[in-house]
């Protein structure tokens, strides 16, 4: 049971999810303390917050996602929820507050909860902005499952130094000359001689 403000935080993430994912897939939704779509069989189907399926007849299952807030980023939760959906044929996806983002970490390394993606969201004004914190290495073709794996740090590239860029546009000016058939210019014969 979360806390009222919680709760709508949490049902509005589901509701920008819906619109997000709805593009790609049919998505079933359960806000709240709805139960319409479930997932699994047996005695007791397990309720996740959003369920991805296929547009087809069949309904193929896709995905799942579950949407935490602040208090319910616990170590019942991962026991219970996570790592049910983790073990669906299907990728498990986990929105968390951005606060919660080491907590989620390590309960997932913790408990061996394989997910195909974590994305943090974060308010700002009437704004819902996510960021995706971890993805696993087979999240994009959905066909086999991986440890989550963090997210390799990436370092933004930076634009080559003046002697570096115009060798690399000589290159390139070379290249397409030679190409397209035209004749290479005085500079670039001398270069080709020696």
């Amino acid at each position: 049971m979360r806390p009222v403000r919680e709760q709508l935080e949490h049902d509005r993430v589901i509701r920008l999810l819906h619109a997000k994912y709805k593009r790609k897939f049919e998505v079933a939704i359960n806000p709240g303390h709805e139960q319409t779509t479930p997932v699994g069989v047996g005695p007791s189907p397990w309720y996740p917050d959003l369920v991805l399926q296929s547009t087809d007849r069949g309904r193929k299952l896709l995905g799942t996602v579950e949407v935490e807030t602040a208090e319910s980023v616990n170590n019942l939760e991962a026991m219970s929820q996570w790592a049910t959906f983790s073990r669906l044929r299907a990728p498990f996806h986990l929105y968390i507050p951005a606060s919660s983002v080491d907590t989620a970490k390590r309960l997932c390394t913790d408990l061996q909860i394989s997910v195909a993606e974590i994305w943090a969201y974060n308010s700002l004004g009437d704004q819902m902005r996510f960021t995706l914190v971890q993805r696993s290495a087979r999240s994009s073709d959905g066909k086999g499952r991986a440890a989550a794996v963090p997210r390799a740090a990436t370092t933004p590239k930076r634009p080559a130094g003046g002697a570096a860029r115009r060798k690399a546009a000589g290159k390139k000016r070379v290249a397409r000359g030679a190409s397209t058939g035209k004749r290479a210019s005085r500079s670039s014969r001398a270069r080709k001689r020696k």
